[in-house]
């Protein structure tokens, strides 16, 4: 029945390979649910509040959910759309829904912007526009947002550990460590996780990241213990101990496994963000969300077709409407869930190295996931310096995708570089996209080649430019 329903022996596998494959994927890709909780479970709203309306994190309910989510979302890729790809949290998509969206306005208002940007990319795929929006942008641009987005998650994971932090005087904004100097055990933590991955990277140890989390966590609870160093900031006191650890101080749980909770599913509001902040800077953030999601999609689905050998002679992806399909409901849900917006891993190219070739491998890796949801108090325990380093290694595997841009062309490398480095130095993401985008019809206007831009461009960067200029129109229009 497995070999008929997913075609196992038709596509070369066996039972055995796509089990192998499918635990292989979940190892590559398990940190999400102790990074996910990190990111946007310690994060604050606009009103000050944490995911769930309180004024302490809920780490463990993010956690459960996040495994939740893309436990559910894995199975069904698996079951619908018969291909060996995982869902779950998007790297990078989090990270701007907490920094650049949340900050705004409430969490359930951003969950709900979400949401809302699920269900647009589901109709696109519906209506079959979603490949001309995807054929709009240059290929070179797409690649250098993945890039900035790398180096925007590279540099969050050096400031979450400690390693880079502001000067709070003087003419350079930020320096190494505390005023120059690196001190205190945490960052010894960090260094140590960071080697030890890099160390299972270089030796292609397929859960590297989960190994280099672990470890450094282990070793950061052993360390606390021992040294008793404290948090960076009393909160209570308002003392800040450089030496401390960044938000989150090690220490063993009360409890390994607990029944889980989903107390944050569902506590979303679809269009409040539109009542916090302009329609044109919400549209805009929708958009943002989209167009990651977008062509993180795309390229992921392309690479592990090519790898598994399931795309025909023109490169078209096996399946490819029904992973669509799968992945844009994974980012509606990923918003109902309270855990932003979920998306496809690369990460399981690892699976399919392992030989993973039909939908049971994820089926398989979904099922991982859900028994995770029982281990979510284990992600209490562990501070930003044990986990940032997984932020540094995904932000160089993102990098590595530089390669692709014609710097010779200035017409494609200006705009590049500019999306490239205005999203870490502005600590915006859409800052990001929209400069590359504006500056690219800009250029290629005036090189004369306005063929090369599609009307969906123009448009597009006429929101931008609207989104750039939102204070001098607001004082104009007052």
């Amino acid at each position: 029945m497995l070999d008929s329903f997913f075609k196992i022996s038709q596509r070369g596998s066996t039972v055995a390979q796509e089990v192998r494959g499918g635990v292989v994927t979940f190892f590559t890709m398990a940190y999400i649910v102790a990074l996910n909780p990190l990111i946007i479970g310690l994060a604050k709203d606009a009103d000050g509040k944490y995911i769930g309306g309180g004024d302490a994190p809920n780490l463990a309910l993010v956690a459960a959910a996040t495994a939740l989510i893309a436990g559910v979302m894995t199975i069904l890729m698996g079951v619908v759309a018969n291909f060996p790809l995982a869902i779950a949290t998007g790297l990078g998509l989090n990270t701007f829904v907490a920094v650049g969206i949340a900050s705004k306005m409430t969490w359930a208002d951003a969950m709900g912007l979400v949401v809302l940007e699920g269900l647009i990319i589901l109709i696109l795929v519906l209506t079959g526009f979603r490949t001309a929006v995807f054929k709009a942008v240059p290929t070179q641009l797409k690649i250098a947002i993945s890039v900035g987005i790398g180096l925007f998650i590279a540099l969050i994971g050096l400031v979450d550990a400690g390693f880079v932090r502001r000067t709070g005087s003087g003419p350079v904004p930020v320096t190494l460590g505390d005023n120059g100097n690196l001190v205190g055990w945490p960052i010894i933590i960090f260094a140590f996780g960071l080697f030890l991955t890099i160390a299972l990277q270089v030796k292609k140890v397929k859960a590297a990241i989960l190994i280099g989390i672990v470890a450094a966590t282990a070793l950061a609870i052993a360390v606390e213990s021992a040294f008793k160093i404290g948090p960076l900031f009393n909160g209570a006191t308002g003392a800040v101990n450089p030496k401390g650890w960044n938000l989150n101080v090690p220490a063993m749980p009360e409890a390994i496994a607990a029944t889980p909770k989903f107390d944050i599913l569902g506590d979303f509001n679809l269009l409040g963000g539109f009542d916090r902040i302009s329609l044109v800077a919400a549209v805009l953030l929708v958009f943002t969300l989209l167009l990651a999601d977008f062509f993180d999609t795309m390229g992921t689905m392309t690479a592990i077709g090519k790898q598994a050998g399931l795309v025909d002679r023109d490169g078209n992806v096996e399946g490819a409407n029904r992973i669509l399909l799968v992945d844009s409901i994974a980012a509606a849900a990923g918003g109902a869930g309270s855990v932003s917006s979920n998306t496809s891993y690369i990460e399981s190219a690892g699976g399919v190295g392992e030989g993973a070739r039909t939908g049971l491998a994820s089926v398989v890796t979904g099922v991982l996931f859900l028994l995770t949801t029982f281990l979510a108090p284990l992600v209490a325990v562990i501070p930003y310096e044990a986990a940032t380093p997984a932020l540094i290694i995904v932000g160089f595997l993102m990098m590595t995708q530089i390669k692709g841009i014609d710097w010779d062309d200035l017409g494609i490398a200006i705009p590049a570089f500019l999306t490239i480095i205005l999203m870490p130095f502005t600590y915006n993401i859409s800052v990001g996209i929209g400069a590359g985008f504006v500056s690219y019809v800009v250029i290629r206007v005036l090189q004369g080649k306005t063929k090369e831009v599609s009307p969906l461009m123009y448009l597009v960067s006429g929101l931008f430019m609207v989104y750039f200029l939102q204070s001098p129109i607001n004082i104009w229009t007052a």
